[in-house]
């Protein structure tokens, strides 16, 4: 809670040439004291004391008043010295106490009675100054007349309800007959002040909302109060209902509302200040228990009447209102009262109030259209051609212009501003632009005025041009303008900003009511799309409603129903939004037309009254009806979901693609995009591409790979399309996509084993030069283990087929597990190795001939090889063991006469060595081996992620085979 600052200009000259130091604060300060974090300082002067703490390294000063305690805290901690704050004695302050909470540092002062204070920063020094009380005598209060019906409810008590609705929370003070009231805002506080005294309960205020942090009430003479403690500065409106009186929290449409205008008055005496305030029943003089001072307030009978934004003067500032007026002086003598409907500011010497100002006097002298009373407002004589002609009126105010660029950088810009409000009036908006960039070049100063930055955004806005009309319209100067405020949520809406244009609306809803009804109906009309976008259908009722209550012109008429339509469709109102919509498409402007019909076509294939195939007739002819804009977007994005809903999945991808090609500074263009790269990943990661021929899934793949992430989720895609390549055996385009991934898309340990995975196919395509290339081609440092393994398992089935038989032993090493042994004994039978060959083989049956069945094709290809191996190697022992465990699996075999052959062996030269190498080819084990590796492509999970390998689980990757060496001769007999 921040305290005002009452203390009087007097002071602060006394604070910089009187004040009375205490004598050690008079010398020198020591290096200890300089260096030290804190260093506090007091003085005493004759009308105040003073403390200031001086830090450092900075810290954030926070001040909260409560009675006369006032405690002061600071973000940071620290020691200070205390011994002048203990020990100088200072006017007006009791006792002084020092605290260490949450990692700062706390003082809490002790007020006397009639003691206040103020706080500030002075000089790089946080300072509390602290005086005599101010007497705040404004002028006698005034009541309304006795003879009135008494508003009090029987027994006193003013119950207070409340309601809330999403963001929306009213509160309701039922009074038994109809009595003045006055709502406004002081810092984060607002204020419902009526002017009968009752007690008001509060009680049945809700709990822990956003809305409000605190909520109490108090009498004073004549008058009682409610004073609302906000979180944060929050929208509010008063809404009266016949005697009894309503105020809104973030309301989603400000109700009716009148704002009051301020005029100079100095016909009968001193300057003084008006205001016509019809129904004014009293003035009170309210105390403020957080500041500690008196605000003047004066209550009215409704409607709802008050200021709309802040006006400071140099005596006092007028808060903003939504019903009254309130006022915060700074001085003694000001007074407030009302004589019928005039509400007057005055003191007896007269207001310290310019007069006309020099810009309004060059105005009104060329009788140019006036500055509006806000900057962003639009003057209701902007468009006013003064009774002739355009090209009259136009001729008159260019004629100043020219005036004002020959007088140089110091000239005046009156001319250049009338000018502008003139074309932005007429809807002449680009030329405004023109006109306020030309006399910013020649009049720079003009970059810091709020007219001329809102002038320049209210043109850009009207121009379409939204990203340059944020920058104006977001400068410091209109920083808490809420007309400017009305303007930035335009913007941040049509940027698709949608959090960010519901603040903004809510800061500027007190301005609504100031702008021509084209206007209110464009912003708050756009508002509702702004709460349909966030999902807040009862805020988009409101404000549509309001947006229907203020007509404009055909074409913003119609564009407010159709939003109106929607808002019914979003309310589950689908007939009467559909009855909407239809009539909406007779419109002849196509930006209404347009999308009435595809809203219309939506509704339908809901309610299955069109069919999926009509309705992307209707989508498809949408696109080039309109152009541009968020509706070709919205209309793209429809008919991309409607085509993956009936399976067509590349009109789909096309669609979703060229929109983002089109129109890629939209923000709906995003969110296209994404549905893109959604729609990608569900054809080849979900599976939905599944239900395509392999090869039409690969053509639809290579024709959007751009769209393949990176990472988990690229891999697995890839993955999943290679393994239904290698099902119907279309090898070299598995082959094809895995090369490009591992040549442009991958790095490191997932290059490694998408290498892996194209060597094993590369091999499978009989191709073992290419299988060795890749798997040379993408070695690191450090691998896992398991894939370690396999790549020297499948390094080494290269190698034989390059018939590097020795170098492909060397690889396998001591490795035993079966793919190792697998890849050994292709070695050993191809280096004509009989004995290890027929060993291993047999090895590899282990007791199969136990258990009854037909053989795997595997297994009779490791049989075959047994038993030519034995007979090769002249073993005729192991040749009859087979005999005698295999025999009975011969008959029901796939190659029965083969199998009896190598089984019988060489005896009496019935079989000649020429027999075993054609019954043992190696066609059975190898399409036995391409099946192996089929089930595990089709077994392999997605990949996960994956820990750093650690020193159990890593091991270097292989080796590059060494230089090629001769095959290695054959052992046995042929």
């Amino acid at each position: 809670m921040r305290l005002a600052q009452p203390l009087r200009s007097a002071v602060a000259a006394i604070a910089a040439a009187a004040l009375s130091v205490a004598p050690a604060l008079a010398e020198a300060p020591t290096a200890a004291s300089v260096q030290a974090p804190l260093t506090i300082r007091v003085g005493q002067a004759e009308d105040f004391s003073r403390i200031e703490f001086r830090w450092a390294a900075g810290a954030q000063m926070g001040a909260h008043r409560d009675g006369q305690v006032l405690t002061i805290s600071f973000s940071r901690d620290a020691k200070p010295d205390l011994g002048l704050l203990k020990s100088v004695p200072l006017k007006w302050i009791k006792s002084v106490d020092v605290r260490h909470e949450k990692g700062g540092l706390v003082f809490v002062l002790t007020l006397t009675d009639d003691a206040d204070a103020t706080t500030g920063v002075a000089d790089g020094a946080d300072f509390v100054n602290v005086f005599a009380k101010q007497q705040a005598a404004a002028g006698p209060a005034q009541a309304p007349p006795t003879s009135r019906p008494d508003p009090v409810p029987f027994g006193g008590t003013v119950v207070m309800t409340s309601a809330l609705d999403g963001q929306q929370l009213r509160f309701d003070f039922p009074w038994r007959n109809p009595l003045g009231a006055a709502v406004f805002r002081r810092g984060d506080a607002i204020w419902v002040v009526f002017d009968a005294v009752a007690r008001i309960d509060v009680s049945r205020a809700p709990k822990n909302v956003i809305q409000y942090a605190d909520i109490q009430s108090f009498q004073g003479q004549g008058y009682s109060a409610v004073r609302i403690t906000t979180r944060a500065p929050v929208a509010f409106a008063a809404a009266p209902n016949g005697s009894d009186w309503g105020v809104v929290l973030e309301p989603y449409s400000p109700p009716p509302y009148t704002a009051v205008k301020l005029a100079r008055d100095d016909s009968s005496g001193p300057a003084a200040l008006t205001t016509a305030m019809a129904g004014a029943t009293g003035v009170y003089w309210v105390s403020d228990p957080a500041v500690g001072d008196r605000i003047g307030v004066v209550t009215a009978f409704p409607p709802s009447k008050g200021l709309p934004t802040r006006r400071d003067f140099v005596e006092f500032s007028m808060l903003q209102s939504a019903q009254g007026l309130a006022v915060a002086t700074r001085v003694d003598d000001l007074n407030v009262g009302f004589n019928g409907d005039i509400v007057t500011m005055s003191r007896p010497k007269g207001l310290a109030l310019s007069s006309v100002g020099a810009k309004l006097a060059g105005v009104e002298a060329m009788e140019g259209p006036k500055p509006a009373a806000l900057a962003g407002l639009i003057g209701d004589d902007w468009a006013n051609t003064g009774g002739t002609s355009f090209l009259a009126r136009y001729d008159a105010l260019m004629g100043s212009v020219a005036e004002e660029e020959g007088k140089g950088l110091e000239g005046p810009t009156t001319g250049h501003l009338a000018l502008a409000r003139f074309m932005i009036g007429e809807g002449l908006d680009f030329e405004a632009i023109g006109l306020l960039n030309d006399a910013m070049r020649t009049h720079p100063a003009l970059g810091g005025e709020a007219e001329f930055r809102a002038l320049r955004g209210m043109a850009k806005v009207m121009a379409h041009r939204y990203k340059e009309a944020e920058t104006d319209l977001s400068a410091p100067v209109l920083e808490d303008n809420p007309a400017a405020s009305l303007w930035r949520a335009y913007v941040f809406a049509k940027e698709s900003q949608w959090a960010d244009a519901k603040k903004a609306f809510t800061a500027g809803s007190s301005a609504l009511s100031q702008f021509p009804p084209l206007w209110r109906q464009r912003f708050t009309r756009t508002a509702a799309e702004t709460a349909l976008a966030l999902g807040d259908i009862g805020g988009a009722r409101s404000w549509i409603n309001y947006a229907r209550a203020n007509t404009a012109n055909p074409e913003d008429d119609a564009q407010t129903r159709l939003t109106d339509a929607m808002v019914t469709e979003r309310e589950g109102n689908l007939g009467g939004a559909l009855a909407s919509y239809q009539e909406l498409e007779q419109s002849p402007m196509d930006e209404v037309a347009g999308p009435a019909q595809l809203h219309a076509t939506q509704v339908q294939l809901t309610l299955n009254t069109v069919t999926p195939a009509q309705a992307i007739g209707v989508f498809d002819g949408l696109r080039f009806r309109w152009r541009g804009g968020s509706f070709e977007l919205e209309d793209i994005r429809a008919l991309g979901q409607l085509y993956l809903s009936q399976g067509r999945y590349r009109e789909a991808l096309e669609a979703f693609r060229s929109a983002g090609k089109n129109l890629p500074d939209l923000p709906e263009a995003v969110q296209l995009q994404a549905d893109l790269e959604a729609a990608f990943k569900s054809l080849f990661l979900d599976g939905q591409a599944d239900s395509l021929q392999p090869i039409q899934a690969l053509a639809l793949f290579y024709d959007f790979k751009e769209l393949t992430p990176v990472g988990e989720d690229g891999d697995a895609m890839v993955r999943r399309l290679t393994r239904r390549l290698v099902d119907v055996d279309l090898l070299p385009q598995a082959e094809e996509l895995l090369k490009y991934q591992v040549d442009n898309r991958l790095d490191g340990v997932p290059k490694a084993e998408v290498a892996t995975d194209l060597a094993v196919i590369d091999l499978m395509d009989r191709k073992p030069e290419d299988a060795l290339d890749a798997i040379n081609a993408s070695r690191t440092t450090v691998l896992p283990q398991a894939l370690n393994l396999q790549r020297r398992v499948v390094a080494a089935r290269a190698l034989t087929g390059l018939e590097q038989y020795d170098t492909a032993l060397e690889m396998l090493g001591s490795d035993n597990s079966p793919d190792a042994v697998d890849a050994r004994a292709e070695v050993v039978w191809r280096q004509r190795n009989w004995p290890a060959a027929g060993a291993i083989f047999e090895k590899q049956l282990g007791d199969r001939y136990r258990t009854p069945g037909l053989l795997a094709a595997v297994d009779e290809g490791r049989l075959l090889r047994a038993a030519a191996a034995y007979s090769l190697a002249g073993d005729d022992a192991a040749l009859a063991r087979l005999r005698t465990n295999w025999t009975p699996f011969v008959a029901g075999s796939r190659n029965p006469d083969a199998l009896r052959v190598a089984l019988s062996g060489l005896r009496d030269g019935q079989v000649a060595p020429t027999d075993f190498s054609r019954i043992a080819a190696d066609n059975q084990l190898f399409a036995g081996w391409v099946a192996k590796m089929r089930a595990r492509f089709d077994q392999a999970p997605a990949p996960a992620p994956r820990p750093a390998p650690s020193p159990r689980q890593a091991s270097a990757d292989v080796a590059p085979p060494p230089a090629a060496k001769p095959a290695a001769k054959p052992t046995g007999k042929a």
